[in-house]
């Protein structure tokens, strides 16, 4: 895969947003995000991320959307993160696009071991077998250490379908690799916290896009059962670019 000055770049971002937003010490990164795009113009997609906490114990990874109520941390504030990081991505992908690569439907980075790594990969998902959750059970279990025993026997079908029909389509992906981002990069705790800490788990970010013509926002929805302790188990922001 070539490589631009630009797009070296855009992987030094990704990973400077990805080492801010981590409040911990840690061993391992693991990120996904999806971009569809569609005939009218619009942008479908998604994102989660991972970290394993350093620790002389092997611990559980931690779904980065915990992070503002496992840390105390202002919840809208690092949902905007969430959506700059996203958008980081995006740039890239318009960046490999612009030197002729193939517009990709899917990335998984990792970081461990002083490496950075992007696999891209090129499946139609809008003509796909499997649902996004069925992707999350998937690619849970190839990157998270996640037994294939503590799936229900429908899941574990499904994971064994897919991984076999991968083992014949080998050439729908395409790896890089580089050294990771060395300068010493400050993290999300140096945020003001709220005074109580926020109780709700955020699962992923789903995003949907859609250009406009010199118009630009964001409309947040939220599920809220009252002011003090919003209810969000997946959140949706509306871009109108």
């Amino acid at each position: 895969m070539l490589t631009t000055s630009n797009i070296r770049n855009a992987y030094e971002q990704i990973q400077k947003q990805l080492f801010y937003m981590i409040p911990e010490k840690w061993d391992r990164v693991y990120l996904y995000a999806s971009v569809v795009d569609h005939f009218n113009g619009l942008q479908t997609g998604e994102m989660f991320f991972y970290y394993f906490p350093k620790s002389i114990f092997k611990k559980n990874p931690v779904n980065v959307y915990e992070v503002p109520s496992k840390f105390n941390i202002d919840e809208s504030a690092y949902l905007k993160l969430a959506e700059k990081l996203y958008g980081e991505i995006k740039k890239l992908r318009k960046e490999l696009v612009t030197i002729g690569e193939k517009p990709w439907s899917s990335v998984t980075i990792s970081i461990e071991n002083f490496k950075f790594n992007a696999k891209y990969e090129y499946e139609n998902l809008q003509d796909s077998n499997y649902t996004s959750y069925d992707r999350h059970l998937i690619w849970r279990y190839q990157y998270l250490d996640i037994p294939l025993s503590s799936y229900s026997r429908k899941e574990r079908k499904m994971i064994e379908e897919y991984l076999n029909n991968q083992k014949h389509n080998n050439k729908n992906s395409v790896t890089y690799q580089e050294g990771i981002y060395k300068k010493t990069v400050s993290n999300i705790t140096e945020y003001n916290r709220p005074q109580e800490p926020v109780k709700n788990e955020i699962d992923k970010l789903e995003i949907i896009e859609k250009t406009k013509k010199g118009n630009v926002g964001v409309d947040i929805h939220v599920d809220l059962e009252n002011k003090k302790e919003p209810i969000i188990k997946s959140q949706i922001l509306n871009m109108n670019h």
